[in-house]
């Protein structure tokens, strides 16, 4: 029996990938990426924004062909979009077998061991133009968002160090999943319907894992969740998060300790002085803000204002000295005019963020902002997404240019994709996938090999990305 994982959306999505190859592995499964030949596919979808929805029904239209063209006997969809549109998909996708929900993880293998080796293909006849890109059914614009359903059992689920995991990232960096839920209302985001509410892991489950990847060779831990700065207030223990980064920075063979997905709330001084006393942790806040016009926030049911953000912004500066910056922003949500671009304009170059992701709102039924007019046209959002990304890019190439001829120390990621005698790395202040990248160049790239540190001289810049050589 052959199972094929196609994991789609955040990194979080991705350790719950992990978990379902580890427990199809663990059970006796075969693994593979050759999704023509799977007799079993799985997709862990993603459900957060239009474009997300519509790459997980791209893909599982896509996979369904192997049901009659492949070798595939059951199609499994799992994840996001599974938790949100359980019914639907079942409805409209009569390919799909199995739907499993994001609590419901431990379940794959049932839903694989249903499949009888030796069963043929199914065979679905579907009137043309059927598989056309299909849409979610959605409320009329304007209209309240529906009543959110019953609660399953599923959303308690919360995989710890004894779940068998097989690692989909490259062997020297691996995500860590601390917490899992959300219980913030901010009125664009459907997580918390998706995900239930916050719970954070045990410290020493946390731990034993970091230490358990670590002898496996793991050389970077990057510690997930929908709140990171939240971890263990759910269980009345402020200051937990500080206290793990300090058990974590002692764990032998580990080298970088990265925090993603800060909140603007919770972030404790003493957080802050863990993440500047611990070498091992990388001096870099992941701090989604999603924008700086107070109206703004305040339609969104952001936390703080202007004022205060530029006053976190500098406390954490003060703190954390030489410490890099990453944001996110929505444009285009309800209601946002010209000068509430403006404000963000003028924020993004007070602050000279080192990364900003930028994202035109996302109209979606469930949450509160459904109930507003989305009354900034498409063109608008793109066009307002443009002129920031626009001023953040002027921003990077002038951070950039400041940086040649200095020397840092890089973690080697593995051969370069354009050229094999070029090796692809990071500086310690930034993740993979989602920031810049570092071409080591002038060496004998044999010498070196994924997981290696290695100090370096900046020569050269392009865009978000450095051109270095050893030292």
């Amino acid at each position: 029996m052959k199972v094929g994982l196609i994991s789609l959306g955040c990194p979080k999505n991705l350790v719950d990938s992990e978990v379902m190859l580890g427990l199809a592995q663990n059970a006796g499964y075969e693994l593979t990426s050759d999704a023509a030949g799977a007799d079993v596919l799985v997709i862990n979808t993603c459900a957060f924004i239009d474009a997300a929805k519509q790459e997980s029904v791209d893909t599982i239209l896509e996979m369904a062909g192997h049901k009659t063209d492949g070798a595939c006997r059951r199609l499994i969809v799992t994840g996001c979009l599974a938790e949100r549109y359980r019914d639907e998909l079942r409805a409209q996708i009569p390919e799909i077998d199995v739907v499993l929900g994001t609590g419901e993880v431990p379940e794959i293998v049932n839903a694989l061991g249903a499949v009888a080796p030796g069963t043929a293909p199914l065979a679905f006849h579907r009137a043309p133009g059927a598989l056309a890109p299909w849409h979610p059914p959605s409320a009329a614009p304007g209209t309240p968002a529906p009543p959110a359903p019953a609660p399953r059992t599923g959303p308690s689920y919360l995989y710890d160090a004894d779940t068998p995991r097989l690692l989909a990232t490259p062997k020297h960096y691996a995500y860590v999943k601390i917490a899992e839920g959300c219980d913030y209302k901010c009125a664009f985001c459907i997580i918390p319907r998706l995900r239930g509410r916050y719970r954070s892991r045990p410290a020493d489950s946390i731990v034993r894992e970091a230490r358990a990847l670590a002898a496996r060779g793991v050389r970077e831990l990057l510690l997930v969740s929908q709140d990171t700065t939240f971890y263990g207030i759910d269980r009345g223990q402020r200051g937990a998060l500080a206290g793990l980064l300090r058990e974590l920075n002692r764990i032998a063979g580990l080298a970088w300790i990265r925090l993603l997905y800060l909140y603007p709330t919770t972030i404790d001084d003493d957080t802050l002085a863990a993440i500047a006393e611990c070498e091992k942790v990388c001096k870099y806040i992941d701090l989604p803000l999603q924008h700086a016009s107070n109206p703004v926030l305040q339609r969104m049911k952001r936390p703080g204002s202007r004022d205060k953000y530029d006053a976190l912004l500098a406390r954490i500066r003060g703190a954390i000295p030489g410490v890099a910056l990453r944001t996110t922003f929505i444009v285009g949500f309800p209601g946002e005019t010209e000068a509430d671009v403006d404000e963000l304009c003028a924020f993004i170059g007070a602050n000279r963020f080192d990364h900003v992701g930028v994202f035109g709102y996302s109209h979606e039924e469930g949450t509160s902002a459904h109930a507003f007019d989305d009354d900034v046209p498409a063109r608008v959002k793109r066009a307002r997404r443009d002129r920031v990304m626009r001023l953040q890019a002027r921003l990077v190439e002038e951070a950039q240019a400041r940086r040649i001829g200095g020397r840092a120390r890089i973690l080697v990621d593995g051969p370069s994709s354009e050229h094999e005698l070029v090796l692809r790395g990071r500086l310690a202040t930034q993740a993979p996938d989602i920031d810049g990248a570092v071409y080591l160049t002038e060496c004998d790239a044999s010498a070196f090999r994924a997981g290696d540190l290695v100090e370096v001289e900046i020569v050269a810049a392009s865009g978000h990305d450095l051109m270095v050589r050893p030292v």
